[in-house]
Order: structure tokens, then sequence, then C-alpha cells
């Protein structure tokens, strides 16, 4: 009988470690959103990541998160850190590692807790007309072996996903605004 037993928890929980096994461990997110404004404001806006504060959602999240930052913001090697007791938040740092001027900033994002994980991320802008740019904020991650498992039952694309256009849409509002080239 305890022979039947230990293969039966044997097989309960082979199954959810071979199965994944076959799941995904990368995800890829992209979200744009078109602004009327130059693409040098634009460029100039979202360089800063201390303007992240204005327009991400995470740094609405909780106000009273802990912030602290080393090197010169809108510069390559500039780093801000965060630390939140809210597990949506948690704690972790960004470096800006890229940019290419007026065109594009890539960024290194390493979350500390409430797990560990590096993930690339990116804002890009593209001038649609003079008065329009097309604004993408990409971001990547990996869900390591056996976590994966958890991508059969979230939708980590998606709420990240709306998460970044929720932070394009913020941005846009704040630099459509009349204020915004004053």
């Amino acid at each position: 009988m305890l022979k039947k037993l230990l293969l039966v928890i044997g097989v309960l929980v082979a199954i959810p470690l071979i199965t994944a096994l076959f799941i995904k461990q990368d995800y890829k997110v992209d979200t744009t959103v078109v602004i009327k404004q130059p693409k040098e404001v634009v460029f100039d806006y979202i360089r800063f990541l201390s303007n992240q504060d204005n327009y991400s959602v995470w740094a609405s999240m909780d106000p009273n998160m802990q912030k602290s930052s080393r090197g010169i913001d809108g510069t390559v090697g500039f780093v801000s850190s965060w630390h939140s007791d809210n597990p949506d938040v948690g704690t972790g740092e960004q470096e800006i590692k890229a940019i290419v001027e007026a065109q594009r900033i890539d960024y290194e994002l390493r979350f500390m807790a409430p797990f560990a994980a590096t993930s690339p991320a990116y804002m890009q802008t593209e001038a649609i007309s003079p008065e329009q740019t097309r604004v993408t904020w990409g971001f990547e991650g990996h869900v390591p072996y056996p976590m994966n498992l958890m991508l059969l039952f979230m939708d980590v694309e998606n709420v990240i996903a709306t998460d970044l256009q929720q932070g394009l849409d913020n941005l846009r509002l704040i630099l459509e605004s009349p204020t915004a080239t004053e």
C-alpha cells in the first residue's frame, strides 16, 4: 500500500514538472502610442528615467516607495533604484545601457524582490510627421523552469502590455498637455 501511495505522489509531482519542460520560458511585449509632439520633444522627455515617475504605472503603485539614483540622468550608465513593500512593485533598479540620440534608449531592469530577474527593455521614437511621434515601449522577460508552469495560468504578456500601454497613454497626456512645451 505504501509503494502505491508513493507512486501516486511521484506521478502527481512528475506531471507538472514534465509539462513545464514544454512551456515557453521567454516572453516579449511591445506597446505603442502616437503623441502629437515633434520627435525631439518626446525623446528629450523620455530619455530621463526620473520622468518615468510621472507616467509609469509601477511608479504610481506606491507613493511611499524609496528611490535613489547614481550617475547623470539621461546618460548611459545612469541607475535608478527603488524599494517598496508592495509586492507588485518590489525592489530593483533600472540602468540606461545605450542611447541612440533622438531614436532609442535601451535599459536593463534588475529585479531583486519579490523575485530575482534581469530583463532588457527599451523605448523608441519614430517621427510619423514633423508634429507626430510614435513611441514604442518594449520589455522582455524570462521565467525559468519550473516556474514557467505559471505561464499556463497567467497571461504575463497581457498583464505587462496593459501596464506599459497605460504608461504610454499617461505619457501622451503629459506631452500633449498645453504646458508640455512651455
